[in-house]
Formats: C-alpha cells, sequence, structure tokens
C-alpha cells in the first residue's frame, strides 16, 4: 500500500509539472510585440499623468472623427476592418486602453472607471481632436457611455456594441478565459500561467460561427495579453468596482445613439441592449442573429455599413461644425425602441 500510494504521488507531482509547462507562458519582452503589433501607422502618445498610450490615429484630419475602444483583454486591432474601411473618409481614432495591447500597465495601477473614461478623453486632447463620435465594444462600451456622460459637449454620438454596463442582465454563459480571471485559487499563477488554447476556446464561446477564429487572431490575443503588466492588470480590474449605468444619468444625454448587437452574445446578452435603448434618445438598434459578443470583429463589413449608414442619417458624417447644429431633439424620440435586424 505504501509503495503504491508512492508511485500515486510521483505521478501526481510529474502530473502537475506537465501541467504547468504545458501551460507556462512569460512575458514577452515590449520590443518583440512592437515589433509585431506596433508598426506604422503606430504612435505612442503620453498623457498629462505620465501614461504611454499606443494609439493610431488614421484619416484626414479635417474629416469628422471617431475615436473606438476595445474590449476587455482586446486591442486596438479588433478595430481593423472598421478602419480599413472608414478612413477614407473619416480620421479614426484608436488606442490600447492600460492594462491592454502595447499600452501595458497603468502608469498608477489605476483601474478605475474615472481612469479608463478619462484615458481616452485625454487621448482626444492630445491629438487636438474636439468633438467626435466615440464607439466601444464591451468593456470598451462601458468607457463610451461613461464618457459621454462625463463630456457630453464632445461626444457627438454614441455607439454602443453589446456594451457592459446595463443593470439588469445577468451572463447565460462566461467564457473560460474570464471564469480564471475571477477565480481567486487560479488568480495568483496567472502571470506565467495561460495556455494558448484557453484563449482559444475562450474567443471561440464568445462569437456566433467558431470557425471565424484564426490562428492568427489567437495568437494575437494570447501574446499582447502577454505584454508585461497586462495580465496583473487582468486580475486587478476586478479589484475595482463598476457602478452600472443610471436611468437618471442617462436621461441627460442628448447626442444620437447607435446600438449593436450580436444575438448570440452569451457573456453580455440581448436585453442589454433593450435596456440602453430605452434609456437614449435619438436610438437606432441593430441586432445580428448569427454574431456573437465581438460582432465588429466577426463581420466588419456588414456591421461597419451599418454603422456608415447611421452616420449620414444623423448628420455625424459631415464636419465638427455642422454635427453640433445636426443633433435631434429627443422630445420627439418615441419611449418604446424598436429593435430591428442587422444589415
Amino acid at each position: 500500500m505504501l509503495k503504491f500510494l508512492k508511485w500515486l504521488f510521483i505521478l501526481l507531482v510529474v502530473a502537475i509539472i506537465g501541467l504547468f509547462i504545458w501551460g507556462y507562458a512569460p512575458d514577452i519582452e515590449p520590443s518583440e510585440l512592437q515589433a509585431l503589433y506596433g508598426q506604422p501607422p503606430s504612435q505612442f502618445v503620453e498623457l498629462p499623468n505620465g501614461q504611454s498610450v499606443h494609439v493610431r490615429d488614421e484619416g484626414p484630419r479635417n474629416a469628422p472623427a471617431i475615436l473606438l475602444i476595445h474590449g476587455s483583454n482586446a486591442s486596438l486591432h479588433t478595430w481593423d476592418g472598421w478602419v480599413d474601411a472608414l478612413k477614407a473618409d473619416y480620421r479614426v481614432v484608436r488606442y490600447d486602453q492600460p492594462g491592454h495591447g502595447l499600452t501595458g500597465a497603468h502608469v498608477k495601477e489605476d483601474y478605475s472607471t474615472e481612469a479608463f473614461r478619462d484615458t481616452g478623453a485625454a487621448v482626444m486632447n492630445r491629438l487636438g481632436v474636439d468633438r467626435y463620435v466615440v464607439a466601444g465594444n464591451s468593456m470598451g462600451g462601458w468607457v463610451a457611455w461613461n464618457m459621454a456622460l462625463a463630456y457630453p459637449r464632445r461626444v457627438a454620438g454614441l455607439v454602443l456594441i453589446d456594451s457592459s454596463g446595463a443593470p439588469e442582465a445577468k451572463p447565460t454563459k462566461v467564457p473560460i478565459g474570464f471564469q480564471l480571471a475571477q477565480s481567486a485559487a487560479v488568480r495568483p499563477i496567472l502571470k506565467v500561467f495561460t495556455p494558448r488554447v484557453i484563449i482559444k476556446q475562450s474567443l471561440e464561446q464568445s462569437v456566433g460561427d467558431p470557425g471565424k477564429i484564426t490562428p492568427e487572431m489567437v495568437d494575437l490575443y494570447w501574446k499582447l495579453l502577454r505584454h508585461p503588466g497586462n495580465r496583473e492588470a487582468t486580475v486587478a480590474r476586478g479589484d475595482f468596482p463598476r457602478k452600472p449605468a443610471s436611468a437618471l444619468e442617462f436621461a441627460g444625454l442628448t447626442m444620437p445613439s447607435l446600438i449593436l448587437w450580436g444575438k448570440k452574445d452569451t457573456l453580455i446578452p440581448l436585453a442589454n441592449a433593450t435596456w440602453f435603448a430605452r434609456q437614449l434618445p435619438n436610438e437606432t438598434v441593430l441586432v445580428y442573429d448569427d454574431l456573437g459578443h465581438i460582432p465588429m470583429e466577426e463581420d466588419p463589413v456588414r456591421t461597419v455599413a451599418d454603422f456608415r449608414s447611421w452616420l449620414q442619417k444623423t448628420g455625424l458624417d459631415r464636419p465638427a461644425t455642422a454635427m453640433t447644429q445636426s443633433v435631434p431633439n429627443a422630445a420627439a424620440v418615441p419611449a418604446e425602441p424598436a429593435i430591428l435586424p442587422g444589415g
């Protein structure tokens, strides 16, 4: 019996060591990641608080400006398809949020609502852009609507794409990567234990069609997560409270809004879109039956076409001086929004 227990113990130790080696993924040097994902038109902008932010600023400087904000554990690359379709006619700005991509950890380890919100505003200040449409996906949507609340004179239009922050609906299924980040038992080892297969499974669980997840897409997410400080930031974000959206606060917003949602999103289900639509004036809601949590990355052609149509319908495709005059009157909007199929 003792001999059996001895061998069982040895096998257990070997299995644990093998598991650790299998999932061992150390940080990647920033210079190596920049060579892969930070080539022109990338630039690094330093903000007044000392934070260096990875930014891409493309398109004509005198064109209407659009700010694109990615979601949790993503990067500015999630918008590649949209930028390709927009940059001939619009000034398109996107950046890696603190704790993400090539930006890396927040300089003061501050992952509060205010820190994320003010980073977006500070990037646009640094670039000299006074008025713009802001669009955000998932956590980026949460940042976007917080920017609209804090800086309503600067946000000409608000676009929420499977946005977090609505107070009512709960996830029906959480991707495995998010589950691990929320686990107290696993969190201490996440700095070095990040199996690529976990990233792949999380992405496949986030989209409507798992077949759209390519090896290059998995590598992008997996490698940028290993930028020094990003995994620690993923854990630290959970320690900062997030106040949910408030109907009372939203009642003060008057800018046009667009809500795009993947019906197959199980992390932030469609009920969230309904809540946002009920609160926002001048809204348009488009639902994609076959898409999931990141519709702008799953089908950039269809989603950006709907976005462009909305810009034209609202007059936000015109320069900033015209945009200021074209914001519709909130009082003319019906109380109950219609939810339409996307593109």
